[in-house]
């Protein structure tokens, strides 16, 4: 059974190595005849040490920037009423709350846990706003079996026209319905989890070999190169130009000379054609 001299040292954030020399009874502080002011300031310059160093204010500011970048690679992702700048805020938060609870013993760099907690924050907002109704959810579901099935039919996806009528909606609607999935699944595109990668990521890296002490991504990497060949022309050149090329909406836009708007409807379009068909491959496996 562990003393309650290790139980109390512990509970101030120290270690018994750096306790060590501090009578019991003076351990957690508690008054006695022999508990001096010395022993509580040296107990309390081991309690900082082992916390961490103290994030200054330059090192948030000069990490600002990244606030925004974050941000602005999800505005894709945006549905109202959320707005760039709520984005913004959330990752601002983020960052403050990084600078907060960073603990340098860790052996990470301060930027590079930011960068986590900042994309966490966007993530985390994105979420609450992505809560669809039910009704719309079971819609997304009905296209999703539906792209399956057509393109185990004819071995390629459908068009939005070709879903839009066997879904007895308008060629708007799937597009909303497109927009609706992006949102709902931008965790799952863009997620942090580890141990499964993440859309986006593969995107980036589809043309490449993967090692081979990473079978499954590999495998999820040539299941996707197939998913993507199979796009049409327009919809695979938005993929590369926006996950390999790192464009802007904007930019695309500019470079394919059509709205900002079809670029977001296109890339939506990819998206789910692409999720549908790694769910497919997935589920089969």
């Amino acid at each position: 059974m562990k003393s309650n001299h290790t139980l109390d040292i512990r509970e101030q954030g120290m270690t018994p190595q750096q306790a060590e020399g501090i009578p019991l009874r003076d351990a957690t502080f508690g008054g006695g005849p022999d508990n001096g002011d010395h022993l509580r300031a040296a107990a309390m310059r081991a309690y900082s040490g082992h916390r961490s160093r103290r994030i200054d204010d330059d090192e948030i500011v000069q990490l600002l920037p990244m606030v925004r970048k974050i941000a602005r690679r999800a505005v894709s992702y945006i549905k109202p009423p959320l707005s760039f700048e709520d984005l913004v805020s959330a990752g601002t938060v983020g960052l403050l709350k990084a600078a907060r609870d960073f603990d340098s013993t860790h052996q990470a760099e301060f930027k590079t846990y930011a960068y986590i907690r900042i994309k966490g924050a966007v993530l985390d907002e994105l979420r609450r706003a992505s809560l669809l109704p039910s009704g719309v959810t079971r819609q997304i579901k009905t296209a999703r079996d539906l792209c399956r099935q057509i393109a185990e039919q004819t071995g390629s996806a459908p068009s939005d026209d070709e879903l839009a009528e066997k879904m007895g909606i308008s060629v708007e609607n799937v597009c909303g319905l497109f927009e609706s999935a992006r949102a709902q699944q931008f965790v799952s595109i863009d997620s942090l989890d580890q141990e499964e990668p993440a859309l986006g990521n593969l995107l980036a890296c589809a043309d490449t070999p993967a090692p081979d002490s990473q079978l499954e991504k590999g495998e999820l990497i040539e299941q996707l190169t197939h998913a993507m060949q199979e796009l049409d022309e327009r919809r695979l050149q938005i993929i590369i130009l926006y996950y390999q090329q790192h464009l802007t909406m904007k930019q695309i836009a500019e470079v394919l000379e059509i709205t900002e708007s079809r670029v977001s409807q296109l890339h939506a379009s990819a998206l789910f054609s692409l999720s549908t068909k790694l769910e497919q491959w997935k589920d089969d496996g």
